[in-house]
């Protein structure tokens, strides 16, 4: 989820932790326990910090290691240990057991979202990406928002707006899971243009019912379209390039940070006179009929690089960018 969707999510922990009794009771419970799910609610996306150093490095890791098990135990006990230094008198568990929830529902609802997290590590590296809710939900957010308010007005016993709400969003989490089921074997069946061995999936948008679909050729073919008022409508078909210059491209340690996270890469070759331009985009992220999350890498005839550029961006800043490095 974005970091204000994990932010809320942290202070509603807070307020559900008032249900806990040793934490309700003593005088610096709440506040203590407040400053430790907002922290483990956001603690995985520190790995954000790696943008400093560069795109690649960002993009590459964002969601990895740091959302996995041996970190959820890591960043439990870290701000576990300094939230008990500074707060002796409450028992370490009841503090232990809000910042280890905190940080588990930060990973599990982010692998709802169609970017996933690499959560199996260090058994797997795999990326899992359930696609089901969108990165930025207005119902989840405004609910905390809602529940919030209604805590810190008085409006509400936090015993009893809390535990509404979350058994409201698992409710919430499951319809959401089984339309996606649902639609998922649905869909395919109302192409009128399907080909044996085509591949569809489902990922979902602002809109609780419209939903972005990506089709997926034997070919290489991508069909991109939408699933809106139980009808299917395809925008973009698009077929990837097959060029020494896209292969020699995939060795660019930009390209290969872009390819180790999308499920989706389709790489485009422009010849120019003095070599080629090697745009690979991620089918995912359809944006005003552009697709923003991009690698680009500029090569002479030779298929050495020039200059490159991995993250996201429109097609006009892009070009901007690449003729502002190129000077």
């Amino acid at each position: 989820m974005d970091t204000g969707t994990h932010f809320v999510f942290g202070l509603g922990l807070g307020g559900l932790a008032m249900t806990d009794p040793v934490i309700a009771s003593h005088p610096y419970g709440p506040i203590a326990v407040l400053i430790g799910t907002v922290i483990g609610s956001n603690a995985p996306d520190s790995d954000s910090l790696l943008r400093f150093k560069s795109n690649a490095d960002y993009i590459k890791n964002h969601r990895g290691l740091s959302h996995s098990f041996p970190a959820i135990v890591g960043w439990t006990g870290l701000i576990t240990v300094a939230l008990s230094l500074a707060f002796r008198s409450i028992p370490w568990w009841h503090i232990g057991f809000w910042v280890l929830l905190s940080v588990v529902v930060h990973v599990f609802v982010d692998l709802f979202n169609s970017y996933g997290t690499q959560a199996y590590r260090p058994v797997s590296k795999q990326w899992v990406a359930w696609n089901i809710i969108h990165i930025f939900d207005p119902f989840i957010f405004s609910a905390h928002l809602l529940a919030i308010f209604m805590w810190i007005t008085g409006a509400a016993d936090p015993k009893v707006v809390f535990p509404v709400l979350y058994a409201l969003l698992a409710v919430y989490y499951g319809w959401r899971t089984l339309v996606h089921r649902r639609l998922s074997r649905q869909v395919p069946s109302r192409d009128a243009k399907r080909r044996k061995g085509d591949r569809y999936t489902l990922l979902p948008t602002l809109s609780l019912y419209r939903w972005n679909v990506v089709r997926l050729s034997e070919d290489g073919t991508y069909g991109v379209g939408e699933w809106h008022n139980r009808r299917l409508q395809w925008f973009d078909v698009l077929k990837c390039d097959v060029h020494p210059a896209v292969e020699a491209s995939k060795q660019h340690p930009d390209v290969k940070a872009f390819l180790s996270v999308t499920p989706f890469p389709c790489g485009h070759v422009k010849p120019h006179t003095w070599g080629y331009e090697v745009r690979w985009i991620d089918i995912r992220y359809r944006y005003r009929k552009q697709y923003p999350f991009v690698a680009v890498v500029m090569m002479d005839l030779s298929y050495a690089p020039l200059q490159s550029y991995v993250g996201w961006l429109s097609d006009e800043r892009l070009d901007k960018r690449l003729r502002m490095n190129s000077y």
